[in-house]
C-alpha cells in the first residue's frame, strides 16, 4: 500500500505559482518568513504525517476509543501521533507571536495540516479543533482567559473542543437547553455553573493531554430565573476538564458514539453539572463567560467557520490521497487487452478509456477541492495582513465562500473516494486497501459542521440574498478577470466563453430569487449551492489552467482535468440553476403522508 499523501508538485504549484505566497512575505505581518520557511514546514509535515499519522490510520479504525473508569482511552498510535505533532511545534504555527505562535501564513498552515488529514482524518481532528478553539479564545477572551486556556493549547499542554449540539437540538442551536447559572466573578471573569448535556462532541475526552478545554454554548437566566429565550439568550463559556487549582470539573462522559468512519476521534455525549465531579461540593460544571452575555452564537461562528474550512480541507485531502492511490494501483494492475499494431497486448488498467475517465474525474474533483480550500486560506491571509481595502474585500469574499468551501469538497472529495473503490475493483472494498477506509472516513464530512442543506440555506439566504447579490458581484469581477485573461489562448477560449455563460445565468437566477417570497426562494437552496460551487470551481480550474501552458506532464495533466471538468461537470450547473429558479408547488404540496412508513 502506497504512502502517497498530497502531491508535493501540486502543493508547490498552488502555493507559489497560483496563489503567490511569496507576495505575503513582503507584508510586515509575515516578513520573518520566506520560501525557505515554506519548504521546511512542508518537508516536516510530509515526513511526520507519513511516519506518525499514516501508521495510526488503520490502528485507530481497528481500536476505537474505549470508555474506562479513568475516562476515554485511545489507541496508543493515536496518542503518539498527536504528541509528535505537538512536539514538532505545529500547533503554534498559525498563531501570532503575541501568543507564542510562529505567525505562519494561513495558506502555509492549511497546506501543512492537509498532509496530516490525508494521512488520517480522525487523528488530524484533534489539532484542527484545538487550533480553532484557541483562536476563538485569543479573539474574544479576556487576558486572563487567554493566559489560562488559550496558551496551554498553543503549547500543546491541553487540547480543545466545541460543545454546541445537544441530543434534542442537533444543528438547531436556537433550541439548546444547557443552562449556565451565575456564580460570582473572579480573576478569570464572570463565573457560571453549567447544567446540561452536549452530544456529538469530537475529542470530548481522551488520554492525549491531561486537560481539555471545552467551549460550551449555554443559556443564562433572566431576572425571573427562567432561561432567556432565542439566540440572544445564548452565551459562550470556557469550561476546562480540570479547574486551575487542579480539581476535576463537574463533567462526565455519558457515552461514546460509534461511527462508520473517523473512529479514532473520540465522539462523546458529555454531561455537565450532574454532580459526579462537583467542585467545592456544589453542583454544576464551572465555566467562565467569554465576552458579553448574549454574544455566544456570534462568537462561536468564529470557530464554526474555521471548522467548516477544516472539514472541507480534510475532505479534499482524503480525495487527493484516494486519487494518488488509484493512479498507483491502475498503473500496476494488468487486466484486459488493448489493440496495438494489428494485434492486442495485455494492458495496465490505466490505459483503458473508462479508467482514464474515472481518474480524470477524481483529479478534477480532488485537486479542484484542494484549490478551493487553499484559495480561501489565501483570502484569510489577505484579511489578516493586507491593507484596509484588501482586508475588507477578502473578508467579504471569505464570508460568501465559506459554505461552499465546506460543502463542495465534502461532496466531491467523497465522490473521488467512491471512484477510488471502483478503480480498485473487488480489492477496493476490502480492508486490505486504504481506499475502503478513506471512503468511510470521508462520508462523515458532508454532515460534519452542518449538512449540505444547511450550507445551501446559509449561502443563498444569508450570503447572497441578504446583501442583494453584492458579494456575488464582487466575486464575479474576479471571474471576469480570469475570463478576459484566458480569451487570447486558443486552447482556453472555449472554456472561458462557457464559464462566462454560466456566471451570466447565475446572476440572472440571483436576480429572480431576490424578488421571490423567502420560502419559495429557499426551496431549492441546495441546488443553488451545487450550481454556485461548480461555477466557482470551474473558475478556479480555468485560472489554474492559464498558468499551465507548458508541455510538461504536470501542466498537461492540469489542462486535461480542467477540460474534463468543463465538459462533464460545469454543464450540470445550468440544470441546478433552472431548478433553483423553478416556481412550482412540488415541495410545498408534498405532505408527510406522501411517504409510506
Amino acid at each position: 500500500m502506497g504512502t502517497a499523501l498530497l502531491d508535493r508538485r501540486d502543493l508547490d504549484f498552488l502555493l507559489f505559482d497560483w496563489l503567490g505566497i511569496e507576495a505575503l512575505f513582503a507584508r510586515p505581518h509575515y516578513a520573518e518568513h520566506s520560501r525557505d520557511t515554506v519548504a521546511a514546514v512542508l518537508d516536516l509535515s510530509e515526513r511526520l504525517a507519513a511516519d506518525a499519522f499514516l501508521p495510526a490510520l488503520r490502528a485507530s479504525d481497528r481500536s476505537e476509543p474505549a470508555l474506562t473508569a479513568d475516562g476515554v482511552a485511545l489507541a496508543p498510535e493515536v496518542t503518539a501521533a498527536v504528541r509528535d505533532y505537538i512536539d514538532a511545534g505545529l500547533l503554534a504555527g498559525p498563531f501570532g507571536q503575541d501568543v507564542g505562535g510562529l505567525q505562519l501564513p494561513q495558506l502555509l498552515h492549511y497546506a501543512s495540516i492537509g498532509q496530516f488529514m490525508a494521512a488520517s482524518l480522525a487523528v488530524a481532528a484533534y489539532p484542527m479543533l484545538t487550533i480553532a478553539n484557541a483562536r476563538l479564545l485569543a479573539a474574544f477572551g479576556n487576558a486572563a482567559q487567554v493566559e489560562a486556556f488559550a496558551l496551554p493549547q498553543i503549547r500543546g499542554q491541553a487540547l480543545g473542543t466545541m460543545c454546541l449540539s445537544e441530543p434534542q437540538a442537533g444543528s438547531s442551536l436556537a433550541d439548546i437547553r444547557t443552562l449556565a447559572l451565575p456564580d460570582g466573578e473572579d480573576a478569570l471573569g464572570a463565573r457560571h455553573r453549567l447544567h446540561g448535556n452536549k452530544m456529538w462532541i469530537s475529542a470530548g475526552d481522551h488520554d492525549i493531554t491531561g486537560d481539555i478545554v471545552h467551549l460550551v454554548l449555554a443559556r443564562t437566566p433572566g431576572a425571573d430565573g427562567k432561561p432567556l429565550p432565542g439566540i440572544k439568550g445564548i452565551s459562550l463559556f470556557v469550561v476546562p476538564k480540570h479547574l486551575p487549582d487542579g480539581q476535576a470539573n463537574d463533567i462526565a462522559v455519558a457515552g461514546l458514539n460509534h461511527k462508520m468512519g473517523y473512529r479514532g476521534t473520540s465522539n462523546c455525549l458529555l454531561n455537565f453539572g450532574e454532580g459526579q465531579h462537583a467542585p467545592d461540593g456544589a453542583g454544576g460544571a464551572i465555566g467562565w463567560r467569554i465576552g458579553e452575555a448574549g454574544e455566544g452564537l456570534a462568537q462561536m461562528f468564529h470557530m464554526m467557520n474555521e471548522a467548516r474550512t477544516g472539514v472541507g480541507l480534510g475532505a479534499a485531502a482524503a480525495g487527493c490521497r484516494g486519487h494518488l492511490l488509484s493512479v498507483e494501483y491502475a498503473r500496476g494492475r494488468v487486466q484486459g487487452r488493448i489493440a496495438e499494431g494489428g494485434t492486442t497486448r495485455p494492458a495496465a488498467i490505466i490505459e483503458h478509456a473508462d479508467v482514464k475517465h474515472m481518474l480524470l474525474a477524481q483529479k478534477a474533483y480532488a485537486e479542484g477541492a484542494l484549490a478551493l480550500v487553499l484559495y480561501a486560506a489565501r483570502l484569510l491571509d489577505d484579511q489578516l495582513s493586507g491593507d484596509a481595502g484588501t482586508a475588507a474585500d477578502a473578508g467579504r469574499l471569505l464570508d460568501l465562500l465559506t459554505p461552499v468551501v465546506k460543502a463542495w469538497p465534502s461532496e466531491y472529495g467523497l465522490a473521488a473516494n467512491d471512484l477510488a473503490i471502483q478503480i480498485h475493483g473487488g480489492y477496493g472494498y476490502t480492508r486490505d486497501y486504504d481506499v475502503e477506509q478513506l471512503y468511510r472516513d470521508n462520508r462523515l464530512n458532508p454532515i460534519h459542521e452542518g449538512t449540505t442543506g444547511i450550507q445551501g440555506l446559509d449561502l443563498l439566504g444569508r450570503k447572497v440574498l441578504r446583501d442583494g447579490g453584492a458579494g456575488v458581484a464582487q466575486l464575479r469581477a474576479r471571474v471576469e478577470a480570469t475570463v478576459a485573461a484566458s480569451a487570447a489562448d486558443a486552447r482556453l477560449a472555449p472554456l472561458a466563453r462557457q464559464l462566462e455563460a454560466t456566471w451570466q445565468r447565475l446572476g440572472a437566477v440571483v436576480a429572480e430569487l431576490a424578488s421571490a417570497p423567502a420560502p419559495q426562494a429557499l426551496e431549492q437552496a441546495t441546488s443553488f449551492l451545487r450550481a454556485f460551487g461548480h461555477a466557482v470551481v470551474g473558475w478556479l480550474w480555468l485560472d489554474m489552467a492559464r498558468l499551465c501552458a507548458g508541455d510538461t506532464a504536470f501542466h498537461r495533466g492540469k489542462r486535461a482535468a480542467a477540460r474534463w471538468f468543463f465538459a462533464h461537470e460545469l454543464p450540470r450547473a445550468a440544470l441546478w440553476l433552472d431548478l433553483a429558479a423553478t416556481r412550482d408547488d412540488l415541495i410545498a404540496s408534498t405532505t408527510q403522508d406522501c411517504f409510506h412508513c
